[in-house]
């Protein structure tokens, strides 16, 4: 099968496209343009991987570059997206043209294609704080970020195509991610690098908001399950993915922090604190429809896939890749 991943070179998207070259697929990945011929995280991978991927460089705001990209593909992992929430405070407009009208450009390069499938990225922040836990699917949605915002917009372009076009669209809705490759600006490599880097103290903004962490390798088998799942049950549906967990920001802190066997002297900065009103308080998973639906399960509890991410991060040639000393927006 070969496969269409946009986002190919962030966090989630080169554990995707090793997980599906494991799976026997052949897979054609997108990375944004830059002129210095860099691969992102697809630079990391084996070369025995890389032999079953054809990069293209590219950009899905433009709708013929992303055409162009989808051709003939079987199925299309969308997953290119600006992340960061804080920089959306600083930069909304680009979010808007990268989250909503890139994911309109994959729909309908997806529709005139007529391509059999197509797996589009959502997110656990389209919830907002919790109104009731766990969170499933038919929770309301609530944009408390422009990120979040420019995400409720994408998926709710997905649901519009696949009301409208019929486009075979499914929206894999992943909470909270970690693992190797994962960058500063999310809290665990935050804490993991701090204290590797032998940090006097580790820089964190609020310590209260609970998140359901899940092991990337776990996530990336969510998506290949979504795409293999029969076509009728999960057309136009959304899937949580998640482990039904959840702990603060700062018990794990004090976990990362008894694994390395460091001390823990926390220090609150302002300039990591969301506004308040924009805050995500508590999340939590009920994943229940996508585990009926294609049997996916997690593999990795909360403790193993920390001491994955943990042993990637300390090996100096990673750590070394991280700027410690700033905060990453």
């Amino acid at each position: 099968m070969l496969a269409a991943v946009t986002g190919a070179e962030g966090f989630i998207g080169s554990h995707l496209v090793e997980a599906l070259v494991a799976s026997g697929s052949r897979v054609r990945a997108m990375v944004l343009y830059n002129s210095f011929a860099s691969w992102g995280w697809l630079d990391a991978l084996e070369p025995e991987v890389l032999a079953s991927v054809e990069v293209i460089m590219g950009d899905v705001r433009d709708p013929r570059a992303t055409r162009e990209f989808i051709g003939d593909a079987e199925v299309v992992y969308h997953l290119a997206a600006l992340i960061a929430i804080p920089y959306s405070y600083h930069a909304p407009h680009s979010y808007l043209e990268t989250n909503a009208g890139g994911t309109m450009n994959v729909l309908e390069a997806v529709r005139s294609l007529e391509t059999p499938r197509m797996v589009h990225t959502s997110t656990s922040e389209v919830y907002g704080t919790a109104l009731r836990v766990p969170i499933d699917e038919d929770h309301p949605l609530q944009a408390q970020s422009p990120y979040s915002a420019t995400k409720v917009a994408a998926d709710k372009l997905a649901e519009s195509y696949h009301a409208a076009f019929g486009v075979p669209v499914v929206t894999l809705r992943p909470f909270n991610t970690y693992g190797p490759r994962q960058s500063a600006r999310a809290v665990i490599p935050t804490i993991i690098t701090q204290l590797a880097a032998g940090r006097a103290e580790v820089k964190l903004g609020a310590l209260t908001p609970t998140r359901d962490l899940t092991f990337a390798a776990d996530t990336a088998q969510a998506f290949i399950a979504a795409a293999g799942a029969p076509l009728d049950a999960v057309a136009g549906r959304v899937l949580n993915a998640g482990s039904g967990n959840e702990i603060s920001v700062g018990d794990l802190a004090e976990l990362i922090a008894r694994k390395l066997g460091r001390p823990l002297a926390l220090r609150y900065e302002a300039e990591r604190m969301r506004p308040e009103a924009s805050e995500v308080m508590r999340l939590v998973s009920d994943s229940t429809r996508l585990r009926t639906l294609t049997g996916w399960e997690p593999m990795h509890t909360l403790e193993t896939g920390l001491d994955a991410t943990i042993d990637w991060f300390t090996q100096p040639g990673n750590l070394a890749r991280y700027r410690t000393e700033s905060f990453n927006l």
